[in-house]
């Protein structure tokens, strides 16, 4: 991540706003636009011009932001193809597969249909950075609103292959809502029980949480780890697939408190 430096901040209630910044071409990119005027603050506090907003899917806690920001600084929208018609201001619609630079760095899309139909994810290939959005969290992963659970099971377990140094940028600070259920999932983690004692402790200091990496979650995230004996053996799932027990999972986790 040579020359690349990157500021997460909370904003809205428990959005998170990241921005990007290449040092050599002066690039930013804002990962989303929850709140112009907070993306706006972090910019000036630092200095930065926006250049590129990188949208995941059409929420609007999501978009709110993108017609202010690039009327405040002519910045370039970017974001999933079909969603196109749901995102302000888009200027370059991208799918799944895509590859395309910034700042002559190479971005590649991944498509995440599930909690909306049209998410997608941006990897930084050579910096190791992922920006997953909605759809995977730190021990969690989004709500299916709009897609199938099939879908979402795919969406996050494409992941699975990545390098585990890869860090992981999410959309919310929902990590230790997500610890409580992963927990009551599979108790004698004993990977899960150090982090969750970590993640109390950052969030009892008023730190964040995030980023995470792919090795961690493999680690802790259940919904990366329906491969697990003592998940499925308490789901009573034994010789269900992969894609049953996330499907599971996820209901468990919309009724859960």
């Amino acid at each position: 991540m040579a020359n690349l430096e990157i500021h997460q901040f909370i904003c809205r209630e428990d959005n998170y706003g990241v921005l990007v910044h290449d040092h050599t071409t002066g690039t930013t990119i804002s990962i989303d636009a929850p709140s112009a005027s907070a993306v706006a603050d972090n910019l000036k506090k630092r200095g930065w011009q926006l250049t590129h907003v990188l949208t995941t899917h059409h929420h609007g806690d999501h978009v709110e932001g993108n017609l202010e920001l690039r009327e405040a600084y002519g910045c370039r929208i970017i974001g999933p193809e079909r969603e196109k018609e749901k995102i302000p201001g888009i200027g370059k619609a991208v799918k799944g597969g895509d590859v395309f630079e910034i700042a002559q760095r190479q971005m590649k899309v991944y498509d995440c249909p599930g909690h909306t139909a049209g998410h997608v994810a941006f990897h930084f290939v050579d910096d190791f950075l992922l920006f997953t959005g909605d759809t995977l969290f730190a021990m969690g992963c989004g709500r299916v609103f709009e897609g199938s659970m099939e879908e979402m099971f795919h969406s996050v377990n494409q992941f699975r292959t990545f390098q585990p140094m890869t860090s992981v940028y999410c959309g919310h600070e929902y990590t230790l809502a997500n610890a409580k259920f992963a927990l009551s999932v599979e108790p004698g983690n004993r990977n899960l029980q150090m982090r969750v004692t970590e993640m109390q402790a950052l969030r009892e200091r008023g730190k964040m949480t995030c980023p995470t990496t792919i090795g961690d979650e493999l680690k802790t995230n259940p919904f990366m780890r329906c491969d697990s004996r003592e998940i499925r053996k308490l789901l009573d799932l034994e010789t269900a697939s992969d894609a049953q027990v996330f499907a599971e999972l996820r209901t468990r986790k919309n009724n859960f408190s």
